[in-house]
């Protein structure tokens, strides 16, 4: 589990900022779907579904203002890569413990933007977010947010549990991921009043580390850990772990020494493909 140690870096942000963001949230979760809004999410083998997305950032080593955003689309149920959109951006929003999206969605929307005017048969029928959803301290976060502006169903998938109220104690959390044995086992994360926020769910053998499934927007709960799971052949869903996988590529390719291999206008580097899949690494379980 993580604590992200908020009250020390929020001192950062003047408190008129901070307020605007929780107002901003709090409108936008308004627009919020909890339900399943297609076909395919009812069948039992997503039948209808051809193509999943995946969203990640990667930072160069030691500069938390540059990155690199990073859409992924892969086809289902192959798993096999069919477009990529990398651009180098500079990131200008502080990250705040419950405010990432205000620093990484607008880059993950203007990604969404070009797919869906440059390449619109390959816009995905789903986003998996390297974040949470509805798995948050005010309920909203990155893949809710993603999901609303967008208006695309977004799951969100995070590899360590959000302490909000509620959350299971470090004991607890223990005697609980010790009780999945097998690929597929789950439990339920609450909050105070019993509301479940989003599942923890071992999503292969060989891992015995869960990762925190949580509704986006337009999907249920149920549908989004059915879905992750049969995306999963290492621990991370294979979108999200393909978009992780291709943002450092580009990265060490461009840059050197965790520096830009040029000025600063390198930053402006865009990279947009639609292609056949390669081989890559495979990630530690």
């Amino acid at each position: 589990m993580c604590d992200s140690g908020q009250q020390k870096v929020e001192e950062k942000l003047p408190e008129e900022t901070l307020k605007r963001w929780e107002s901003e949230q709090a409108a936008l979760k308004l627009q919020v779907i909890e339900n399943n809004t297609e076909e395919w999410q009812e069948d039992p083998l997503f039948c209808g579904l051809e193509r999943v997305a995946g969203v990640d950032l990667s930072f160069i080593k030691g500069d938390d203002v540059t990155a690199c955003a990073m859409l992924v689309v892969l086809s289902y149920p192959e798993l096999e890569v069919l477009y990529e959109d990398c651009q180098m951006v500079a990131i200008t929003a502080p990250y705040i413990a419950g405010f990432l999206a205000f620093r990484e969605t607008p880059f993950l929307v203007e990604a969404v933007l070009r797919l869906q005017r440059e390449k619109p048969s390959l816009v995905p029928q789903v986003i998996f977010v390297d974040g949470n959803g509805l798995l948050h301290h005010r309920g909203f976060g990155l893949a809710c947010h993603l999901g609303v502006l967008t208006r695309l169903p977004c799951i969100g998938v995070a590899k360590n549990l959000l302490l909000v109220p509620g959350a299971p104690g470090k004991e607890e959390f223990k005697d609980q991921v010790k009780a999945m044995q097998k690929a597929g086992d789950s439990f339920s994360v609450t909050d105070t009043c019993g509301r479940v926020l989003g599942k923890a769910l071992r999503s292969c053998d060989k891992s015995t580390k869960p990762i925190f499934v949580s509704v986006g927007h337009q999907i249920s709960l149920d549908s989004a850990l059915r879905l992750t799971q049969s995306c999963c052949r290492h621990r991370i869903p294979e979108p999200i772990r393909q978009a992780d996988i291709r943002s450092r590529e580009f990265l060490r390719k461009h840059f050197s020494c965790g520096e830009p291999s040029g000025d600063s206008s390198s930053q402006d580097a865009q990279n947009v493909t639609e292609h056949k899949p390669k081989s890559d690494p495979q990630e530690e379980s």
